[in-house]
């Protein structure tokens, strides 16, 4: 059960490759994104993301437990479940205009989609990595919240600059 929650933990074996495990974590976020977003709906987007925390928060604490170590650099689950969020408000302000989302088909084939997620990736990584403000403080809570919070408030960042971006773009 402990190998199973550590394979799991450090995504599927992702965060055992070697240098920037965070890195391969994110990209595999990326994946994670694509899944939750290929049924068109804000709200599995959503739901899914929710869940896909949760889940994250348990698995991450237990692979602490089984690993005997505080955060471990190959535990890139809390990267994988955090980068969803990085995307939330441009999808929530894209739903507002249309009710469907566009097909992921149609998504990938705009270069500007392409655009915006290099650009959510970038951020990501760029607030994980420095750990600006309350992203830090959250790395401080126990267990499994403490190894996911500080990727989810680091998407949050990310998420707040694409809003802005977005705006400022319009």
């Amino acid at each position: 059960m402990n190998r199973a929650i550590v394979w799991l933990a450090q995504g599927c074996g992702l965060g055992r490759l070697p240098k920037a495990p965070g890195t391969w974590g994110s990209l595999g976020g990326l994946v994670w994104t694509a899944l939750l977003y290929w049924p068109g709906s804000f709200w599995f987007y959503t739901v899914g993301t929710v869940v896909g925390l949760c889940a994250a928060v348990w698995i991450c604490g237990e692979a602490e437990r089984a690993m005997n170590q505080s955060d471990p650099p190959s535990v890139v689950l809390d990267e994988i479940a955090a980068v969803p969020v990085c995307f939330l408000f441009l999808l929530a302000a894209e739903s507002v205009v249309r009710p469907v989302l566009p097909t992921l088909g149609e998504l990938v084939a705009k270069p500007a989609a392409w655009c915006w997620l290099l650009a959510g990736f970038g951020l990501f990584r760029l607030f994980d990595v420095t750990k600006p403000l309350v992203v830090d403080q959250a790395q401080s809570l126990s267990g499994g919240w403490g190894v996911v919070m500080d990727d989810v408030v680091a998407a949050i960042y990310a998420a707040v600059a694409l809003q802005l971006l977005a705006v400022l773009l319009r």
